[in-house]
Order: C-alpha cells, then sequence, then structure tokens
C-alpha cells in the first residue's frame, strides 16, 4: 500500500505552492513523518525540508427517512503539508 494517496489540488494548496514551495498530499492516516517524507523523495526525486501534518475526524450524518433514522460517517483523513528545499519543484499535472 502506498503511503501516499493523491495530490491535493485546490486554491489554498496552490496559493501555498506559489507562495512557500508547499505542496498538500492526502496521505495514509497511520504514515509518520518519516515515513512521508521518504515516500515523497522516492516518487517525485526531489528534497523535502519540512513535513507539517493534519488529521481529519470522521463526519457524521443522519437523516430522517421512511425506514427510521439512518446514520452514515465519512473516513478519517490525513493531510500532509510538505516544503521542499530551495530550488526543488514537484510538477503535479506531468503524466508519467
Amino acid at each position: 500500500m502506498s503511503l501516499i494517496i493523491k495530490p491535493i489540488i485546490s486554491e489554498k494548496a496552490n496559493y501555498l505552492t506559489d507562495l512557500r514551495g508547499a505542496y498538500s498530499f492526502l496521505v495514509a492516516p497511520k504514515a509518520n513523518k518519516i515515513q512521508i517524507k521518504g515516500a515523497i523523495e522516492a516518487a517525485y526525486g526531489v528534497k523535502v525540508a519540512d513535513v507539517r501534518t493534519m488529521i481529519y475526524a470522521p463526519k457524521v450524518s443522519a437523516k430522517h427517512t421512511k425506514k427510521g433514522l439512518q446514520v452514515g460517517k465519512t473516513n478519517k483523513l490525513k493531510k500532509a503539508v510538505v516544503t521542499l528545499a530551495a530550488g526543488e519543484v514537484i510538477d503535479i499535472f506531468a503524466t508519467n
């Protein structure tokens, strides 16, 4: 199983990339910072300077239907914001 699930492409993520050279990724919830750093360096061939992570708890939703109360939840997410060394760039939109 790969630790990197997918890069996050949003306005805020693009702003951080332009401003600080920081790239955002969805990663496996059990991955630690050292594993994330190694996976990014191996996958993209760049030097990682810093890794910051954040965990998002699952969101619970409920709705009333004919059959009663239906309860569901989303998956737990972990995001990693990776800052690269000076002069390093990741081309997220490149096709492999």
